[in-house]
């Protein structure tokens, strides 16, 4: 049974960070590309990272471009989200995804975690 565990999530001030982590049992993670999505009430879920197999290639969307990192541990099962120079905007709830194949760019996943909340106060 695949899990995937999402921890680090919290309140923050503008300008703070945060680093989300992303803890996978069940796959042979290493044959996983990892995406890191968010969603606040009334939106639709968004792709904000995605990062390849090895790690040695990454997606980031334009809002986060230069602030978030995504970043992956194979020998740990852990993927990672470094979050800098958080922004109100940036509130919601954060979860991490994993699919074997297929663009990073691409928002079709097959596993998802159960989501942490992210809030950034002004």
């Amino acid at each position: 049974q695949v899990q995937l565990v999402e921890s680090g999530g919290g309140l923050v001030q503008a300008g703070g960070s945060l680093r989300l982590s992303c803890a996978a049992s069940g796959l042979t993670f290493s044959d996983y590309q990892m995406g890191w999505f968010r969603q606040s009430p009334g939106t639709d879920r968004e792709l904000v990272a995605a990062i390849s197999w090895s790690g040695g290639s990454t997606y980031y969307a334009g809002p986060v471009k230069g602030r978030f990192t995504a970043t992956r541990d194979n020998a740990e099962n852990t993927v990672y989200l470094q979050m800098n120079s958080l922004q109100p905007a940036d509130t919601a709830v954060y979860y991490c995804a994993a699919k074997k194949y297929g663009d990073l760019d691409s928002r079709l996943y097959a596993y998802w975690g159960q989501g942490t909340q992210v809030t950034v106060s002004s």
